[in-house]
């Protein structure tokens, strides 16, 4: 028997590990709940037992309440290793792995050591030869661990192993979002975990002292440090694999990934259930037998975005239309390793882009011909009727005339809707052409009309069109931007209410501005009207018409969805002493085109 009289260094370092554990415990308490946080109270009751259980028994000389506080430690050394695996595995976002059949095969070998530990005298499996062999002033013990023992400590080690590579992962996948506390718990388990297997394989001067306990405290510290400085629980992990996964399995949209060769890897179940055959798995097939179109991936998933025809696909009974998108599927290493192909079910935008376009094409052909009809009538009656009456004739053919606008504004709309391919304009030659064409136009009166071009800063005078490129020019969507210009020009001679502030008697004027700011090609018309009411301008800004609120026709709508489609903005503000000026700003597509070929945009 040994009388121990003082309390030396080992005792000291293991107690103080422990302490420090069970106070790391008071502040993870306040984190219960958060994913991993609860398996890592479990962790720090673990490693306190196997600390004070050490440190204790070196103050403890009595061989029978030694062998007591060495099993403590046993208990200790299993459990910390498999609640720290736990910890990892729910904290990076893998609990069902906890909660699966693989992890519960560790938490059944932990219950088995803990009684082989307990039962140990009886049967000798853990260790044998038990006794004091005390150093360095305290009470340690030499024995010879046996093959359960050796089993304990492999499974600890290959837990604590699993555990710390997990989180190496995620401070390498997730950058630095997480890498402080990742780093701050893979590194707090190395000196402990290196100290333990030196004292099991006696390496060392002194093989009966196991510096494990003591090695906890750079353990502690560095917890310590993850849940302060590092924020380990109010940040975590668990968000970033959640969202992973929710990519691609948990989307209403098929997704489909494929290898270089083309062949389906992956699907998620939105796609299985469109693409699977006789409930068959389209896995390993190749994508344009499964889809049933042949596409050029590589340029579909350009920066340009050559289109991928529509895929027709008859899903629970209904036929559905899906738009096919493509991308590359890069490694972490930037290498291409496959493509991504997302299927967009498009059935109802198609039926009501149908619908649409037939009720369109019906309705501005209908309008078209009764408004002509209506039209030829009213100039025959303005001839025959009495003067008295002529007022009412002269209404009936503004009219007809303006019913008959509405229904070619309606077939700019179709093609706003259709699109259409850019190419390279020079602006100044398109606005002449558009002046040109308004002031011939049988059914708008521009004859009284002064409209005035200008070009950066020439005065041009009257329009002509076919005059020479003047330099801004660009890519653009000619039918959109002649929709949008047009109609600013119609709507400033049309709504004009003969009391203009240019000329002196009051007719129309209009000048059109056509410059280059930086970048931009802005497109200015300046008129002396009435103004734009403002409730036409409230609803264009909101996107919609009320019964209350809505305008006198679609003019302005098609400036707004033209200008849209071009990616410019218009403007609109007030002239003094009256009228409009609307701008329209778009951006040069010749500089940018220039400016993505530069950057590989």
């Amino acid at each position: 028997m040994v009388g121990i009289t003082t309390l030396p260094w080992p005792a000291i370092g293991s107690l103080a590990a422990g302490v420090g554990s069970l106070a790391l415990i008071r502040y993870v308490l306040d984190h219960r709940g958060t994913p991993g946080a609860n398996w890592f109270i479990a962790v720090l009751i673990a490693q306190a037992v196997w600390c004070l259980g050490y440190g204790v028994g070196l103050l403890v000389a009595a061989p029978r309440a030694r062998l007591v506080f060495e099993m403590a430690v046993w208990i200790g050394i299993v459990w910390t290793g498999l609640t720290f695996l736990a910890f990892a595995l729910e904290y990076t976002g893998r609990g069902n792995v906890v909660r699966g059949p693989g992890y519960g095969a560790f938490a059944a070998f932990g219950i088995v050591t803990t009684a082989v530990t307990v039962t140990n005298p009886l049967h000798g499996a853990m260790w044998s030869g038990f006794e004091l062999d005390p150093v360095l002033g305290v009470a340690t013990v030499s024995y010879a661990i046996g093959a359960w023992g050796y089993l304990t400590l492999g499974v600890a080690t290959l837990s604590v192993v699993v555990a710390v590579v997990l989180l190496v992962d995620t401070l390498l996948s997730y950058g630095p979002l997480y890498r402080r506390e990742a780093a701050a718990v893979a590194l707090s388990s190395i000196p402990p975990g290196f100290a333990l297997l030196a004292w099991a394989f006696e390496v060392g001067p002194v093989p009966q002292f196991n510096p494990a306990p003591v090695m906890f405290l750079p353990h502690v510290a560095l917890d310590a440090y993850a849940f302060g400085r590092a924020d380990l629980f109010e940040r975590n992990p668990t968000t970033i694999r959640a969202a992973e996964r929710t990519a691609i399995d948990d989307l209403s949209d098929p997704i489909v990934i494929l290898d270089l060769d083309e062949r389906i890897v992956r699907l998620n179940e939105a796609a299985a259930s469109v693409f699977g055959e006789d409930g068959e798995s389209p896995v390993d097939a190749e994508f344009a037998a499964v889809v049933g179109v042949g596409a050029d991936l590589d340029a579909a998933a350009a920066d340009d975005g050559t289109p991928v025809e529509p895929v027709e696909r008859r899903v629970d009974g209904r036929d559905r239309t899906f738009a096919v998108s493509v991308s590359r599927l890069r490694d972490p290493a930037a290498t291409h390793v496959g493509y991504t192909v997302v299927f967009t079910d498009i059935t109802e935008q198609e039926r009501r882009r149908q619908q649409l376009e037939v009720l369109n094409r019906i309705l501005r052909h209908n309008i078209r011909n009764d408004a002509g009809v209506v039209h030829g009538y009213a100039e025959l009656l303005v001839e025959r009727v009495d003067p008295e009456d002529r007022r009412m004739a002269d209404a009936i053919e503004r009219r007809a005339g303006a019913l008959a606008a509405l229904g070619e504004k309606a077939r700019t709309v179709e093609t706003l809707i259709d699109g259409e391919p850019s190419r390279r304009l020079s602006v100044a030659a398109l606005v002449r052409s558009v002046v040109a064409d308004v002031q011939d136009h049988d059914r708008l009166d521009a004859s009284t009309a002064a409209i005035t071009v200008v070009v950066g800063s020439d005065e041009l005078g009257e329009p002509v069109d076919g005059a020479e490129d003047d330099g801004i020019a660009g890519e653009f969507r000619e039918a959109t931007l002649t929709a949008a210009v047009r109609n600013l020009l119609e709507n400033a001679i049309r709504h004009h209410d003969g009391g203009g502030s240019e000329r002196s008697d009051g007719n129309p004027w209009v000048r059109i501005t056509v410059e280059r700011d930086g970048d931009d090609v802005v497109i200015t018309v300046a008129d002396d009207g009435p103004g734009i009411p403002d409730h036409e301008l409230e609803a264009i800004a909101a996107g919609r018409e009320t019964a209350l609120e809505h305008g006198s026709g679609l003019g302005l709508w098609i400036v707004h969805w033209a200008t849209d489609a071009l990616g410019g903005t218009v403007t609109y503000t007030e002239r003094s002493p009256r009228g409009t000026r609307a701008e329209l700003r778009l951006p040069n597509g010749e500089r940018q085109g220039e400016t993505e070929e530069e950057t590989g945009n």
